[in-house]
Parts: structure tokens; C-alpha cells; sequence
């Protein structure tokens, strides 16, 4: 850690760049820190430093917990350090992959812009629009709660700080900095999100704001690169989702399943009003739904000019011409100049992508073909360079987005949070089947029976979905109904449990709420796969069946196979370090 904030007190001042050369920083263009900020372009140009440190760190989650996890292996080029990550060696001092300082530099970029917004606006209240200025730190509170919750669910712990940190200071000043526990940062993460703290003069994370709306509004959107700036805040209501989930997975797992229910339910209604706006629009007919277009953009996803619209929450974007860039065709690609470094485990394409018993009707699933190619020479991880690529036709393009939260995964949030309240038959239709009219009240001709503005009651639990999920739509007929994540791709339903009878035995309840967690976690596996998420949610899902700890059989039984003759040996190994081990040296 000494070593960390020494690297990051050197890069805390943020960059001082144009507004045209958002997609062209230098990031050795510092401003001293007693002449930062002192005009409005500074405001936002500062703001965008935060971004390009996003940018930096934007594809580490992918190498440091996708190594670790239930697909990827290293080639016979791979670095000495992946190689580290993939046995899970307990000592990884000096693994640029391990090292969080990434990390850290988003956060004290975050403080350090909130302290100087925070002074320019007491000194040149003239230039402040209050509106703007709140909206403005609490999209820079949402960046930071991100940076910290990546950081817990990676290494299991980080160290909190809201201090500017202009020069080298004492750590072991526990007034300033504080070791905290996964549970500890989730629990700040969600203060600070609904109530802020003297760091944001008590702003909090829940304000919208439009960067194009407020610098480029008479330009269309989509000829304007603001809109990029959009993309790249994470949301209030994702982040929030997620953080519930892992509180209430930390206190069930301590046996206080009543007290959990509030934060799954918390869970449901963020998204379940986060889903019902997009998918309500009719301008959008098929945004944020699985639906019977979803398999032939699937590969799109990744390949498109910019994130694709019916998928994309949220994004770090980056473009190679401007020289930013990720290092995702550097590890993946086979092609010259890169150095495939990863790739997928052929044992798992076809043991469980490819496999009826893992993947019933697997068939009829694009996304094995996306997840892996070129399987007769060089299999590589094919998400971020599909076949046919228009968006990147050389090798060396590594401008590939990074989607930071998924429509779909909003949707797997949902089905968690649901599943956990016993509301299995709502979680099985948004996995296998779909939202469909026979989830709302029928009138006697058996027709949907809607109110005055079109919408239909649903039936006992389905409460909080609407009627625009189907093809019965409250604004007319709906082209592309619900059709489940399964089920959009023609799948055989992957086996849910549908009793949710809450008088059933308590222990009979909780073991069927298990084996439908662990369905909806294989799904992850597949849909995830490569992107840097399915990891932590493993361990989310161990940490809820753990009794007081980790259930972690659940991700060594998913992880150790690729290992082949050596997986009981390293299947040990996951079981005691399943989060990365960096010694933070805080004494």
C-alpha cells in the first residue's frame, strides 16, 4: 500500500485537456494542484480525467478474475505473471496484474476533483449553477463507489480514504485511512450512495445529469461525442442493485435471512423500475429485453461503432485512433501483432457450453461460437474480435467498449433478488420462458384485463412487471416481446424449482432457494463469460449458503475442472483464496 499511494500521489492532479481532446488524452498533462480548477472548462475537463482513469483500468477485472475463474487458461505464450494468477500462488508481490493501484488512482481522482469542485464553488459562486454542480459530484461519488466495490469483490477488502492525496502521507493514520472488510465497504458504499458525507457536502449518489444535454444540445446525438460521456458514469440503480444483493447475501449467510429480504426487495424494486422505464418506451421496442432479435445481435454487442444501444447501461468506450486504448486483442487475438496470452479451456467450450447436461439444447445457443473460435488451430476468446468484424478489421484495433453493467445483467440481478424471496416462478420465467400474458389477470373473455391506460394486473408473483414486457403492450402490439434469457435463443429451460410456497418447511424452502441460485449462477457462466463478472458472482453465492462464511465448494466445483489431473490439488487452493491476495502493508 506504501507503494501504492506513492505511484498514485504522483498522478493525483487530473488532466488538464480540451474538450476535443476527450478521445485524445495525454496523460502526462498534469495541472498543478494550486492551479486546478479555476474555470468552468476546467470543471468538466476535469471530470474527464476521472474518465481516463476508468479507461486505464477499464479491462483489469477481465485478466485478474477470469484468469482465476471457470474458462480461461494461459498459452503456451503466456506471461510468468497470468501463469501466477491461473495456479492461485499466494504470493503475488510485483504481478502488475494483482496490483490494485489502478484502482486507487480512480479513487483519488475522484477525492481530489470533489475537493477542488467543492472550493471553486465557494470561491466563484457566479459560475456555479447549483443544479448542475450537484448532479456533477454525484456522478463523481457513483465513479468512486464503483472503483471501491470492484476493489472488495476482487480482493476482499481495500482501504477507504477521502482525503486528497497531494503528496506522500503516514497510512498508518487510521483517522484518514481504514482497512475495511468486503462487508464493511458494502455498507459505506450504500451510505454514500443514498446520503453522501462531508466529503460531497452531504450531495448523494442518486442525481442525473447529461453532459450532451448541457454542452452540445443543438448538435444530434448521434453525431455528438458527448454522448460517450453518458455512457461512462455507473448508474444509481445498478450499483445500488448490486451492493443490495451482496448485503443481503452477507446476512443470510449469518443466518439473519429476515433481515436480508429487505435489501432483496430493495434489489427487485431498483430494477425493476429501471427496466420498466426503457422497456415501457415504445420508441425502444426491443431495448433491455431478451427477445427473438437478441441472437443475431448477440455478437454485435461487442462489434459495433459504439455500445449497443439495446444493451448498454453502462460503458467505458475507447478508440485506438486517438490513441486509447485496452489490452483485450494484446491477450485474446492470435493475429500479429498480438500476443495470445489467453485463451478458453477446450475441456469447458465442450463440457458445459456444448453439453445438453450443462446446457440443455445447446444447439440452438449462439453464444458458445461468440465466447470461442478458431477452435481447430488457435481457440480464442472471440467476444471482443467477432468473425466478420466491420468495427475492428485489423488485429491491432484494442478499442473494444467495456460494458461496466449490462442490460441482460440487470436482469440476472432481478432474478437473484427474486429467487432469494421465494418468488421462484417470476425467476424462472425471466431465465427460461419469458414475461408472458398469462402472467396478468385474465377478464372473462379471457383476454388481458386492462385498466384505462393499458395496463394489465399481474398475477400473484409477477407484482412490479407490466403488461409492455409481452406482446400485449399498454401502447399497442409489441414486436419483440420477453422471451426469456433461455428462451430468446430457442434453449431448453434449464431446471428451476417453481415451489415458493412460504409455508413449505423453512429448510426445504432455503435448499430449493439454493439450487435455483446455483441454476441462475451456471447461466452467468455462459452469458458472462470473459467479462470480468462471473467471478465475483460466485463468490456472492458462496458467501450466501456459507453459514457464517464461504460455501466455497461452490466455486472450486465450478473453477477446478479446467485444471484437469491437477484439480483436486488446486481445488484445495480456490477453497482457501478465492479472493486475490495483496499484501496491503498497513500497519
Amino acid at each position: 500500500m506504501n507503494y501504492i499511494f506513492a505511484v498514485c500521489s504522483i498522478v493525483a492532479s487530473l488532466m488538464f485537456t480540451g474538450c476535443d481532446d476527450f478521445f485524445a488524452p495525454d496523460t502526462d498533462d498534469t495541472l498543478a494542484a494550486d492551479d486546478y480548477i479555476s474555470t468552468l472548462t476546467e470543471v468538466y475537463t476535469g471530470y474527464i480525467g476521472i474518465i481516463t482513469k476508468l479507461q486505464a483500468v477499464g479491462d483489469k477485472s477481465i485478466y485478474l478474475t477470469d484468469m482465476r475463474g471457470d474458462l480461461l487458461e494461459p498459452t503456451e505464450t503466456s506471461s510468468s505473471e497470468l501463469i501466477a494468477l491461473y495456479n492461485y500462488n499466494a504470493s503475488l508481490e510485483g504481478n502488475p496484474y494483482a496490483d490494485p493501484a489502478g484502482y486507487y488512482e480512480v479513487i483519488i481522482a475522484c477525492n481530489d476533483y470533489l475537493d477542488n469542485l467543492r472550493t471553486f464553488r465557494k470561491e466563484k459562486p457566479e459560475l456555479v449553477n447549483d443544479e448542475r454542480f450537484d448532479a456533477i459530484e454525484s456522478l463523481t461519488l457513483r465513479v468512486k463507489v464503483w472503483a471501491y466495490l470492484t476493489l472488495a469483490e476482487i480482493y476482499g477488502q481495500a482501504v477507504w480514504f477521502d482525503d486528497s492525496m497531494l503528496q506522500i502521507q503516514d497510512l498508518t493514520d487510521t483517522s484518514k485511512f481504514k482497512l475495511m472488510s468486503l462487508d464493511e465497504i458494502v455498507d459505506k458504499c450504500m451510505d454514500l450512495l443514498d446520503n453522501g458525507d462531508a466529503s460531497t457536502d452531504f450531495i448523494n449518489g442518486k442525481l442525473t445529469f447529461s453532459w450532451y444535454e448541457w454542452l452540445d444540445p443543438e448538435t444530434a446525438l448521434a453525431d455528438s461525442d458527448y454522448r460517450y460521456w453518458d455512457y461512462m458514469t455507473p448508474p444509481y440503480d445498478g450499483l445500488m442493485a448490486k451492493l443490495c444483493l451482496w448485503k443481503g447475501a452477507s446476512l443470510q449467510g449469518a443466518g439473519r435471512y429476515d433481515e436480508a429480504r429487505k435489501y432483496y426487495q430493495m434489489c427487485v424494486d431498483l430494477m425493476q423500475e429501471a427496466l420498466n422505464t426503457v422497456i415501457s418506451d415504445e420508441s425502444k421496442n426491443y431495448y433491455y429485453l431478451p427477445t427473438a432479435a437478441t441472437p443475431g445481435n448477440y455478437a454485435r454487442l461487442w462489434d459495433n461503432p459504439e455500445p449497443h444501444a439495446r444493451e448498454v447501461v453502462c460503458a467505458i468506450i475507447y478508440d485506438y485512433k486517438r490513441n486509447q486504448t485496452n489490452h483485450l486483442l494484446y491477450h485474446f487475438s492470435s493475429e500479429y501483432p498480438n500476443k495470445y496470452l489467453l485463451r478458453p479451456c477446450m475441456d469447458i467450450v465442450e463440457g458445459r457450453l456444448e453439453n445438453n447436461a450443462f446446457n440443455p439444447g445447446y444447439s440452438a445457443d449462439k453464444r458458445p461460437s461468440v465466447i470461442c473460435a478458431g477452435r481447430g488451430g488457435k481457440p480464442f476468446l472471440a467476444k471482443y474480435r467477432p468473425i466478420g468484424s466491420t468495427r475492428r478489421p485489423d488485429p491491432f484495433q484494442d478499442d473494444v467498449h467495456i460494458y461496466l453493467f449490462r442490460a441482460t445483467e440487470y436482469h440476472f440481478f432481478l432474478m437473484e433478488a427474486l429467487n432469494a424471496l421465494g418468488r421462484f416462478s417470476a425467476a424462472d420465467a425471466l431465465l427460461n420462458a419469458g414475461i408472458k400474458e398469462d402472467h396478468f389477470v385474465k377478464n372473462a373473455d379471457g383476454d388481458m384485463d386492462k385498466d384505462e391506460d393499458g395496463y394489465g394486473t399481474p398475477i400473484a408473483g409477477f407484482e412490479g412487471f407490466n403488461n409492455d414486457w409481452t406482446s400485449q403492450a399498454s401502447w399497442g402490439t409489441r414486436k419483440y416481446p420477453h422471451m426469456g434469457i433461455r428462451g430468446c435463443f430457442g434453449l431448453t429451460n434449464r431446471k428451476m424449482n417453481l415451489s415458493s410456497d412460504i409455508s413449505d418447511d423453512e429448510s426445504n424452502l432455503m435448499e430449493l432457494m439454493r439450487e435455483n441460485d446455483l441454476a441462475i449462477l451456471d447461466e452467468e457462466l455462459i452469458e458472462f463469460a470473459g467479462e470480468g463478472k462471473v467471478y465475483p458472482c460466485m463468490i456472492r453465492v458462496a458467501r450466501r449458503w456459507g453459514n457464517g462464511a464461504y460455501d466455497a465448494a461452490i466455486i472450486s466445483e465450478r473453477v477446478a475442472p479446467k485444471y484437469g489431473a491437477d484439480a483436486p490439488e488446486m481445488k484445495a487452493k480456490i477453497e482457501s483464496q478465492f479472493f486475490v491476495p495483496w499484501d496491503l502493508k498497513l500497519r
